[in-house]
């Protein structure tokens, strides 16, 4: 490749310094409220899109309605990291449009020294696989894992040819500039996939929907804790520091957002034979059930467990035993009709919820096995082409994002310290 035998030329005989975050930012201070009514838009954790790494929308505060008084206002180039639930990587450059605004107190503000290093050269360092690495290693907390601001800056980030700070920022531009080519370009083909996946997904939800409506009576619809139809049953006391490498399946709730589809055959972690023997088990043809999420659309997302050995389920968790056919119940958790039975039942603020005993209370169509067999049939082609990350657009969506992190990695991979001894 041209561009990493031309920056290899760049490089050479160059003397990388590596020096964390904290040494090459600026300090910033909390916003001092005023007695006035001053409104100044927010930049909550939802604010970023996750995807796109840009701040899709703010609300308005004042010294009234602040969530707490320790938010910071920030400026043009600052770089903002959510610090809670970080390996979400939720970030963003800060633009013109949004200096001056005030950032929760999630995120760590990465306010750079323009005469050391440029405020992209942070941001994609951000985006690299050492710093989600880091991330990982360095973030506390279970149910709700964060990182400190401290730690965030004590990250080492490489600065090139050190004694020469106007040689120094040359390098680190033309660095950032092949880097914005490689971001821009995967950014259209993947708006492209993006735009083609949403249309089919409005298609396939409009579809399912109207497999599952049973409009006119035809069909039964009867609470989903019937006796004749199923009953739901809490997880039990499951975390992550009891997966071990293998053993007996388990289903995390929090894996259910990020790892599971509308069913399963094996399971992504593993507990004890000892550990499973007192814990709650979900069967084959068992759904899984997330009850705890900080949105409303996430409450109550469902996996069908279809594998063959029981698995251990986690607290914030319920698992369905039932009489019905398992994807069915699994594709009908998925329409607008449960989600609109479901929204009453929900609890709490921050943190949204939802029991087992109300879940019990939602009607579910029973139609006939083969009536279920043949829905399941049609909507697991829909699936396969919105949702496997296997098969269709979304593999490659996927590969584009790969391809991009691979070249931006390599030209990223400066000698380290060690690396330099070795």
């Amino acid at each position: 490749m041209s561009n990493l035998n031309y920056l290899g030329k760049l490089l050479d005989g160059v003397e990388v310094e590596w020096k964390p975050l904290g040494d090459v930012t600026l300090s910033t201070k909390n916003i001092k409220w005023r007695e006035t009514e001053i409104a100044y838009r927010y930049i909550d954790l939802s604010s970023v899109n996750r995807e796109t790494k840009a701040i899709t929308e703010t609300k308005e505060i004042t010294s009234d309605t602040a969530p707490s008084r320790a938010q910071k206002l920030v400026e043009k180039d600052d770089i903002i990291f959510a610090t809670t639930r970080p390996t979400q990587q939720r970030y963003c450059l800060i633009d013109a449009n949004h200096s001056g605004d005030v950032a929760s107190t999630g995120y760590c503000v990465l306010r750079p020294k323009k005469s050391e290093v440029l405020p992209k050269w942070i941001l994609h360092w951000i985006s690299s696989i050492d710093f989600k690495e880091y991330v990982e290693e360095n973030q506390s907390g279970a149910a709700y894992p964060a990182i400190s601001d401290g730690k965030v800056k004590a990250f080492s980030i490489p600065i090139p040819c050190p004694e020469d700070p106007k040689k120094s920022l040359a390098i680190q531009a033309e660095i950032v500039r092949i880097l914005d080519a490689f971001t821009e370009l995967t950014a259209e083909l993947t708006a492209e996939l993006t735009a083609e996946l949403t249309a089919r997904k409005k298609q396939y939800n409009h579809y399912r929907d109207q497999l599952l409506s049973f409009e006119g009576g035809e069909v039964e619809h009867l609470p989903m804790g019937d006796e004749r139809v199923g009953k739901f049953t809490r997880g039990g006391g499951l975390q992550k520091k009891d997966f071990v490498e293998e053993g007996i399946g388990c289903i995390h709730y929090g894996q259910i957002y990020t790892h599971y589809g509308t069913f399963a055959h094996t399971t992504k972690t593993f507990v004890t034979e000892e550990f499973a023997k007192k814990a709650r088990k979900a069967k084959r043809g068992n759904l899984v059930i997330a009850t705890t999420s900080e949105t409303d659309e996430d409450v109550c997302k469902a996996v069908a467990w279809l594998g063959d050995e029981d698995i251990a389920v986690s607290s914030d968790a319920c698992f369905y035993s039932h009489k019905l056919n398992p994807k069915y119940v699994s594709y009908f958790f998925q329409t607008e009709q449960f989600q609109k039975q479901k929204r009453p039942y929900l609890t709490g603020t921050k943190v949204r919820r939802v029991n087992a005993d109300s879940l019990a209370k939602i009607l579910i169509p029973v139609p006939s096995p083969d009536e279920q067999a043949r829905i399941v049939a049609i909507l697991d082609k829909f699936d396969t082409l919105t949702n496997s990350i296997s098969e269709g657009m979304p593999r490659e969506i996927e590969l584009r994002q790969k391809q991009y992190e691979y070249y931006r990695d390599l030209l990223l991979n400066f000698p380290k310290p060690m690396d330099e001894a070795a």
